[in-house]
């Protein structure tokens, strides 16, 4: 059997364009003479379409463009997903042969969690679906439904099932790519199946979808794997008559089907096309993982490129302060849109050093993009003359220093506003995290690329780049200098922060791993830092809950995955 894994990139609410995509993907599957197609979870509508799946003419027009598409698949099978109507709404896998829609498997497991809302929309379904092409069975899972041990995909073994498909919309963060492969080779050993999963690439809003689709024998061995963060079409030939094999010798399938009461399962019959002329395809490729450098700069690049491409954005301003976090997403926005499509604003004030000013013109001219400079110390001066009245009597503090920055950011969104470019934001994980930063300030922006990127990891990207370009992208002072914000003098982060590797650390344990205060005390963690970190977090919420959307490249981000109310009065 030769099969098909069409890793596309869809768009949330694009019917139209996503009817062309599955249309585009299939016919160079067909030229390859695939006998079975795969795309991924909710291919017609996008993943995650939310309340779109509510409006009742959505709904129709995915189905409309289902059977347009229907109409195209011959001498194929084509497994497609997309939602489906009968009496409730379910996530569906409609499958396609002849002209037209043969029947469809819905989804057993809605995740819940995380950045998951599957509950909201669907409703679950306990059938099971059998495909039997050209002699051979293959069983149907939507994404969850492996992730969970046991039923539909053990059901669909005992059943006969030589080959399980599973059609997914798996989103990425770091490390996952091994985690879901190593459990999808777990099943199938366990199974005494080959599996064939099938995800989604792409970035929408927040999430990014990382592709890497793979082929697993029987045995639990890869023989086909897509690259990560790109389309691709997986073509590949296995043949799961050797599963019969090896279950013929194995009694755990026969003791499970004992345990088990699996309804027998009527296969829908189809017939495979003749393919006596077939060529050989070459040896099926197996893309290595790439490390996580390279994963995150990849996920950052996929997920600012098609908030760009999907918004219709062409342009980006960036507000470069000779710093690292500016530096760093200047240069990932030049790699993700090309030079002459980003442009750098520096806005000295009087706090800001030679050094720094320097950084940012030889950023600009190392990176290629346009450089303009604007003096922010008249406004400055305006804005004190106008607030001097009411704030007689009273020491400069923190408020002179935020009008600084928020000065700036009514500058970079008034050239947003005119020139149509997209202001992305520059702060990271770490200052988010626990509110140092600026409402309407350094946080203003449509995008915020670095706010799943924790400080330190700001700098491992920094130095990645540089080494991979064999040339200083972002300048060493810039990655030597102690962070500052520049917002008075001699200001330094670590005044009113822990030092960032300290800090990290138990932002991590408390905010990825949701470590309690005393848990993070028994761990050796600083005292100091754990009462520090701990108390700015909680404070902080507000100004989260107000951020740009970023992409999002940890197990637990801000938004989708962390949801704490601001007002609370828990204290851990």
């Amino acid at each position: 059997m030769r099969i098909a894994l069409a890793q596309i990139d869809t768009v949330v609410g694009d019917i139209a364009g996503n009817q062309k995509r599955v249309l585009a993907a299939l016919a160079e599957a067909c030229s390859q003479k695939a006998d079975l197609v795969l795309f991924p979870e909710l291919a017609l509508t996008g993943y995650p379409p939310e309340d779109l799946l509510l409006r009742p003419g959505f709904l129709k027009a995915a189905e409309r463009s289902l059977e347009k598409i229907a109409r195209q698949v011959r001498g194929c099978v084509a497994l497609i997903g997309t939602p489906h109507f009968d009496s409730d709404l379910y996530n569906a896998c409609a499958v396609c042969a002849e002209r037209e829609i043969k029947g469809y498997y819905r989804k057993r497991y809605l995740p819940n969690y995380g950045v998951f809302d599957e509950d909201r929309y669907f409703a679950s379904a306990r059938d099971l679906f059998l495909l039997e092409l050209g002699g051979v069975k293959v069983g149907i899972t939507i994404c969850e439904d492996m992730w969970q041990p046991g039923p539909p995909a053990t059901d669909l073994a005992i059943a006969g099932a030589e080959l399980i498909v599973n059609i997914s919309a798996s989103p990425f963060h770091v490390g996952r790519e091994l985690l879901r492969e190593e459990m999808f080779r777990t099943r199938a050993r366990d199974m005494i199946s080959f599996v064939a999963f099938c995800n989604l690439v792409g970035g929408q809003d927040e999430l990014v979808f990382d592709g890497h689709s793979v082929v697993i024998d029987d045995e639990g061995e890869v023989i086909a794997r897509a690259a990560g963060f790109e389309e691709e079409l997986l073509v590949v030939e296995i043949d799961p008559t050797d599963v019969i094999a090896r279950r013929l010798s194995d009694v755990r399938k026969r003791a499970l089907a004992r345990e088990r009461d699996v309804p027998e399962i009527a296969p829908l019959v189809l017939t495979a096309p003749k393919r006596r002329l077939r060529a050989r395809t070459a040896p099926a490729h197996v893309t290595p993982f790439a490390d996580d450098l390279e994963q995150m700069r990849r996920a950052l690049t996929l997920g600012l490129g098609d908030y760009m491409r999907k918004n219709g954005f062409g342009e980006i301003v960036i507000g470069v302060s000779g710093g690292i976090d500016s530096a760093l997403t200047a240069a990932l926005a030049v790699e993700t849109m090309g030079a002459d499509h980003v442009h750098c604003v520096s806005m000295p004030s009087r706090f800001s050093s030679p050094e720094t000013r320097e950084d940012a013109r030889r950023l600009a001219e190392g990176l290629g993009t346009e450089f303009r400079e604007i003096e922010i110390e008249p406004m400055l001066r305006e804005f004190e003359n106008a607030l001097a009245p009411a704030f007689s009597g009273r020491e400069s503090d923190l408020t002179e220093e935020n009008v600084q920055a928020r000065v700036r950011g009514v500058l970079l969104m008034a050239l947003s506003n005119k020139f149509g470019w997209l202001l992305v934001a520059t702060g990271n994980k770490s200052e988010l995290s626990v509110g140092y930063a600026t409402l309407y300030g350094d946080m203003a922006g449509g995008f915020a690329l670095l706010k799943d990127v924790f400080k330190t990891d700001v700098f491992r990207l920094a130095r990645y780049l540089n080494e991979q370009a064999g040339r200083e992208l972002i300048p060493a002072t810039t990655i030597a200098r102690p962070p500052s914000a520049e917002l008075r003098d001699n200001q330094l982060d670590e005044d009113s922060l822990p030092p960032y590797a300290e800090l990290d650390r138990v932002l991590e344990a408390y905010i990825e791993e949701d470590r309690s205060r005393d848990e993070l005390l028994r761990d050796g963690f600083d005292a100091d830092v754990v009462e520090r970190a701990i108390s700015m977090i909680d404070r902080a919420e507000y100004k989260r809950r107000q951020a740009p959307p970023g992409v999002k490249l940890r197990p637990k981000a801000f938004g989708r995955d962390r949801r704490t109310p601001i007002t609370s009065g828990w204290r851990d």
